[in-house]
C-alpha cells in the first residue's frame, strides 16, 4: 500500500469520530530511552534560551548606557523569543517525560494563538531594527529626531498590535474549519500547516488564502529589510575610515544572520506544498524556526556587541 493510500485510509477511519476534543502531537520516538534523551536535550535548550534572553533583558533594563532605540528594540525581540520558545518546548518536554502525545483542543488553540503572536511581533521588530540601523548609518544627523522616544514607543506598539491582529485572524480562521482528517498533528507543536492537513478540502482552501496573504506581508517585510541593508552597505562602502566601516558592519551583521535564519525557515514551513506523509523535513524546519532563533539570538547579538558584553559582565559580577 502506498503512503498516500495508507494516509487516506487512516483519515477515513478517524473521520467517523465526532467533535475533536484533543490533538495528538508528533512524538520524536516511541523508544523510552530516546524520549528521555529528547526531554534532556530540549530542557537544556530551553534553559539556555531562558537564561540568555533574561540576561539580555536585565542588562538592557539596568544599564543606562543601553537605553537607546537599538537596545530597546533588541529587548523587545528577546521578550518575543522568550515567549515563543515557552509556548512550544515545555509541552513537548512534558509529553516526552510522561510518555504521552496529547494536547487539549483549547491548549492547541492557545498554543497557535501565542506562537503566531510572538512570531509576528518578532518579524515586526526585525523590520523595525533594520530601519533603525538604516537611519543610524545613512541619516546620522536626523537620527535623534526620527528615532525619538515617542517614535520608538509607537513603532513597538504597532508591532505588538499588528501581531495580535495577525494571530487572532489566523487562529480564528483555522479553528473555524471542520476537521475531517482526525486529530494527529505531524509536528511537535500545534503548527497551522499541519492542522490544515486535518481539515476538509473545501474549508482548507479558505485558510490557504489567509496564509498566502500573510506570506506576502512577510515577504514584503523581508524586501524592506533587504532594501534597508542595500542602502546601508552602499553608505558603508563610502565611509573613508576603515574602523568606522568595521563598526558599521559589525552592528549590521548579527541582524542579517538572525533575519535570514528566521524568515527563510518560517516561509519554507508555511508556503511549501503540504506533504502527504509525515516528513522528517517538516520536523527539522519546525525546530529551525521555532527553537533555534530564541537560543541563537542572544548569542549572536552579545558576541558581536561590546556594550552588551560589558553590561552582561557587570550584571554577572
Amino acid at each position: 500500500m502506498t503512503c498516500t493510500a495508507a494516509y487516506d485510509v487512516l483519515r477515513r477511519k478517524i473521520s467517523n469520530q465526532t467533535t475533536v476534543t484533543e490533538f495528538l502531537l508528533l512524538s520524536f520516538s516511541e523508544t523510552r530511552e530516546l524520549q528521555i534523551l529528547h526531554f534532556v536535550v530540549f530542557l537544556g535548550i530551553f534553559l539556555a534560551a531562558l537564561m540568555g534572553n533574561i540576561l539580555i533583558i536585565a542588562a538592557m533594563a539596568l544599564d543606562h548606557h543601553l537605553h537607546t532605540p537599538m537596545y530597546f528594540f533588541l529587548m523587545n525581540l528577546s521578550m518575543t523569543d522568550l515567549g515563543s520558545i515557552s509556548v512550544t518546548v515545555p509541552k513537548s518536554m512534558a509529553n516526552s517525560l510522561l510518555n504521552t502525545r496529547s494536547i487539549s483542543y483549547s491548549g492547541c488553540v492557545a498554543q497557535v494563538f501565542l506562537f503566531i503572536l510572538f512570531m509576528a511581533v518578532d518579524l515586526g521588530f526585525l523590520t523595525i531594527m533594520a530601519y533603525d540601523r538604516y537611519v543610524a548609518i545613512c541619516k546620522p544627523l536626523h537620527y535623534e529626531s526620527l528615532m525619538n522616544r515617542r517614535a520608538c514607543i509607537e513603532m513597538a506598539a504597532s508591532a505588538w498590535i499588528s501581531g495580535i491582529f495577525c494571530s487572532a485572524l489566523h487562529t480564528g480562521n483555522t479553528f473555524a474549519l471542520t476537521f475531517c482528517g482526525g486529530n494527529m498533528v505531524d509536528q511537535f507543536f500545534c503548527e497551522i500547516p499541519q492542522l490544515l492537513k486535518l481539515t476538509c478540502f473545501d474549508s482548507y482552501l479558505n485558510e490557504v488564502g489567509v496564509i498566502a496573504f500573510f506570506a506576502c506581508l512577510t515577504i514584503s517585510c523581508f524586501v524592506l529589510i533587504i532594501v534597508s541593508y542595500v542602502q546601508i552597505f552602499t553608505t558603508v562602502l563610502r565611509i573613508p575610515s576603515e574602523q568606522r566601516r568595521h563598526k558599521a558592519t559589525s552592528i549590521c551583521l548579527p541582524h542579517i544572520i538572525v533575519v535570514s535564519l528566521f524568515i527563510c525557515t518560517g516561509i519554507f514551513a508555511y508556503v511549501k506544498p503540504p506533504s502527504i506523509c509525515p516528513s522528517g523535513l517538516d520536523l527539522v524546519v519546525g525546530v529551525l524556526y521555532s527553537v533555534v532563533p530564541p537560543i541563537m539570538n542572544p548569542i549572536i547579538y552579545s558576541m558581536r556587541n561590546k556594550k552588551i558584553k560589558s553590561a552582561l559582565k557587570k550584571l554577572t559580577q
